[in-house]
């Protein structure tokens, strides 16, 4: 299998912001994601859905992975890349952990919540037997824009309420 190319993670990330886009046209957090397997092929999509499906665990990468899992038949999905537009939390670490996602490439870094150094590096904890490879900040610009933007607008319509 040829390793995937940088190229290639700018095209798969413009991908996850497209269904960024449709978590924040939804009312939700604009965070999308999408796995890849080792060919190449999308394999699994999700965004951002806790608000729509009343579930807290319905972050996009949970929603991909549960996607992926499906469509391929097994919960482990070694050998694939998690696309997503916002670092990842500690849930959803947890859940790329067990699914051994080889791979994380996110986009906008998160100084609240996000542990793929933020605010600690649990991809890089050594006590945990699943390590994936971190690529962050791939269209970080785009990513956080989608999110300030849609932040400042909740906050726009709070203020005039």
């Amino acid at each position: 299998m040829p390793p995937i190319l940088p190229e290639q993670d700018t095209v798969f990330m413009r991908l996850a912001l497209e269904l960024a886009e449709d978590a924040g046209r939804c009312g939700e957090v604009p965070v999308g994601a999408l796995i890849v397997d080792a060919d190449g092929q999308v394999v699994g999509r999700g965004f951002n859905q806790p608000i729509l499906r009343h579930d807290p665990t319905s972050h996009a990468e949970v929603m991909a992975l549960r996607d992926a899992a499906a469509r391929l038949g097994n919960y482990r999905l070694p050998g694939c890349t998690l696309y997503v537009t916002l670092e990842p939390c500690a849930m959803c670490a947890g859940a790329i952990m067990h699914a051994r996602i080889g791979r994380v490439v996110f986009g906008a870094r998160d100084p609240k919540t996000g542990v793929a150094g933020s605010v600690i590096d649990l991809f890089a904890e050594t006590r945990l037997n699943h390590h994936a490879a971190i690529e962050g900040g791939v269209l970080a610009e785009a990513c956080g824009g989608l999110l300030s933007s849609f932040f400042a607008a909740r906050r726009k319509r709070a203020a005039g309420a």
